[in-house]
């Protein structure tokens, strides 16, 4: 989408003028400095020396680099002047053979559109950042006259306030959970909202005033919503002593329960605000951004705070950075970074920015409000500043220590699947079965020191149609994240964080609570969220888990399908599906594809062994393993008298109560289990 078709800029089309004309040269796609130098000069015979962006194109009509500038004919002409040039920009002309040309009112506005661009094209030879994902928002709803509170990432077409953004959505995620604590605001869709007669699980656990049922009145869930907002904006001490006044008061009044409420919400308050990992008291809304270099490498931590709350912090690691000052760096990050993020109304950095006033001067354009860059001198915000520093170097020096093969492994998953951090932990699901019978699922996990086996799972499929493997996997699934939504709803929180009732039978969107799995470990080992999902399936299976995942409203799980080749995965041609319908394969002697394919066999694997130990269990299995209280011994004495499992069901009541070893109790149970007589 071009910046004049943006709906959030109507006047876009006014002040940006792509033109129609490219300049081209033709030639073969291979370097050629002189053909390279033709073209940008056959540009300059007509290149007005007005503000604006610049693309280069190679033979095919890639782009290879935007840049902006304040006169365009001025800063074309430096290209061609190619002793000056470092090596970097050299081999760039010389594999340029075409430019676009796009002319704007200001030299902010060209700022704003080379960021533009260079997020939509990624070129080669710009700096890039790489970790570029939405973020998400809280998003206080004012559609509804009991306004509900969740989770939102994409465009803001809903009416409301935003919150944000936040750093991941573990950090949301936590937020979540204490505002629900906090301010007893509902998280359920209006859809389940609407359909309820009795509260959910939420209003049993205190995290909801459920006024769907009428338990809270309008005007009593309006004051709620205030004392969210005055929180959210920063007021968080008056929020604190009015609670404290009302539950002072409820202990006066002898309202013992009302104070024992006013108190878990006092605690929850006193939870955020203690688990801010640094003290922004004072500081209002900012975003804090610090560098580090070190052996060719930048790493930039950020620091997101609003209403003198952290919301969490993040490390970028820019691409393709080599012979380009620190400076000129931050200041392309922050300009593409803040291309679909709101601006904090101040931004605090480590160093001075040579573009300082017009990297503000865009940001305010964009934002509608002034922005303030700022390098601070004195007091806390220095000490901020120097925090992410170190946070910033930290970070890369972990990023350097990669260097294990594991490691370097993990990265390049990350790399290959657009993940921002190694995945520490990845779930491979299989499902096994001969023509439907004995079907089960599988779950394997690895992390950065190899499989974790105590954390295997198996699943034996009871609803699903064994003979239909997309259904199996659905069925995995639901049991699999329906059980996490339950226990653990936020991968780095606690409590239902994510928008669903507890009660998910009554919506009709999620699947019932999953029961518990089958297999070894504890309870905090089933709860932890992977950071990235495998499926040994093509289209039908990646498709089925979307399908469950869109159910349960789970949006920061990647998940994506590995399948064997056309020549059924031999000379390693697997083909790696991803939820949008692409489709990647991969180099045959990659080593990421072998770690990939290690994963893959090895739930295969334990999904096959599991499916044997079913099948030969139910070999061996008798009828009366189905009677309940009848142990091996009693199973033993009753084979024994009868002969075979067709006579025991068969006889009477007083045969029975024959045979040895067999009470009067145990008879009585048998008989009424075969003829009816019990439950």
């Amino acid at each position: 989408m071009s910046k004049a078709d943006r709906p959030d800029l109507p006047n876009a089309a006014s002040r940006f003028n792509e033109e129609a004309q490219t300049y081209a040269v033709r030639g073969a796609d291979q370097p050629d400095l002189e053909g390279g130098v033709a073209a940008i000069r056959n540009v300059l015979k007509t290149l007005p020396a007005k503000p604006g962006v610049y693309r280069m194109h190679d033979a095919r009509g890639d782009v290879l680099y935007v840049g902006k500038a304040r006169a365009l004919r001025n800063r074309v002409t430096n290209y061609t002047q190619v002793e000056r040039l470092p090596n970097r920009l050299r081999r760039m002309v010389s594999l340029t053979r075409s430019m676009t040309i796009v002319t704007t009112n200001s030299e902010a506005e060209a700022l704003l559109l080379e960021a533009q661009l260079i997020k939509r094209y990624r070129p080669a030879y710009n700096v890039l950042l790489r970790d570029d994902k939405s973020f998400p928002f809280i998003l206080l709803r004012a559609d509804h006259d009991f306004p509900r509170i969740h989770k939102h990432r994409g465009a803001r077409r809903h009416k409301g306030e935003y919150y944000g953004p936040f750093a991941s959505a573990g950090s949301v995620n936590v937020t979540l959970n204490a505002l629900e604590k906090l301010f007893l605001l509902r998280s359920c869709t209006d859809s389940f909202f609407n359909n309820r007669d009795r509260p959910c699980l939420l209003y049993q656990i205190k995290r909801c005033s459920a006024p769907c049922v009428g338990r809270i009145d309008k005007a009593g869930y309006a004051e709620l919503v205030a004392d969210a907002k005055a929180f959210l904006g920063g007021k968080s001490t008056a929020v604190q002593a009015k609670l404290a006044r009302e539950m002072e008061g409820a202990a006066v009044a002898l309202d013992f329960e009302r104070a024992a409420l006013l108190r878990d919400r006092l605690r929850a308050l006193t939870f955020i605000q203690g688990s801010q990992a640094i003290n922004a008291a004072g500081i209002g809304d900012a975003d804090i951004f610090a560098l580090a270099h070190k052996q060719g490498v930048i790493g930039i931590q950020a620091f997101f705070i609003r209403g003198g709350q952290n919301w969490g912090h993040r490390a970028f690691f820019p691409a393709h950075v080599q012979d380009i000052s620190e400076e000129e760096v931050l200041t392309l990050v922050l300009a593409q970074f803040y291309e679909e993020v709101p601006p904090a109304r101040l931004l605090l950095l480590d160093r001075a920015l040579p573009e300082a006033e017009l990297l503000a001067e865009a940001l305010g354009e964009r934002a509608g409000r002034k922005v303030e860059i700022a390098v601070p001198q004195r007091g806390d915000r220095v000490r901020l500043v120097a925090q992410a520093k170190r946070n910033a170097e930290e970070a890369l020096d972990r990023r350097l220590a990669e260097t294990t093969t594991q490691g370097k492994l993990l990265r390049e998953v990350a790399d290959l699947f657009d993940l921002s951090e190694p995945p520490q932990r990845i779930e491979i699901y299989d499902n096994s079965h001969i023509q439907g019978s004995n079907a089960l699922g599988a779950m394997v996990v690895a992390g950065p020191e190899g499989f974790i086996k105590n954390q295997y799972r198996k699943f034996n499929i009871r609803q699903a149609a064994t003979d239909d493997d997309y259904a199996m996997m659905r069925e995995v699934m639901e049991r699999r994240f329906g059980r996490l939504l339950s226990e653990s709803p936020s991968p780095l929180g606690e409590g239902l964080g994510w928008g669903l009732s507890a009660d998910p039978a009554s919506d009709g969107h999620a699947p019932p609570p999953a029961p518990p799995l089958k297999g070894r470990g504890d309870i905090e080992a089933e709860s932890e969220w992977p950071d990235l999902v495998l499926i040994d399936g093509g289209k039908g299976q990646v498709s089925a888990v979307k399908d469950v995942f869109d159910r349960l409203g789970i949006e920061d799980v990647p998940f994506i399908g590995i399948a064997k080749g056309p020549h059924h995965g031999r000379e390693g041609r697997e083909i790696f599906h991803f939820p949008d319908g692409r489709e990647l394969t991969l180099p045959v002697n990659a080593p990421v594809l072998f770690y990939l394919q290690r994963l893959r066999d090895e739930v295969h694997r334990y999904a096959i062994g599991a499916h044997r130990s079913k099948r030969a269990k139910a070999i061996t299995a008798s009828p009366l393993d189905e009677v309940p209280g009848i142990g091996p011994a009693r199973k033993k004495a009753l084979l024994l008298h009868f002969g075979t499992a067709r006579a025991v069901r068969s006889a009477s009541l007083e045969d029975l109560q024959k045979a040895p070893g067999v009470s009067a109790a145990v008879a009585q149970t048998v008989y009424d289990f075969y003829h009816g007589g019990g439950d």
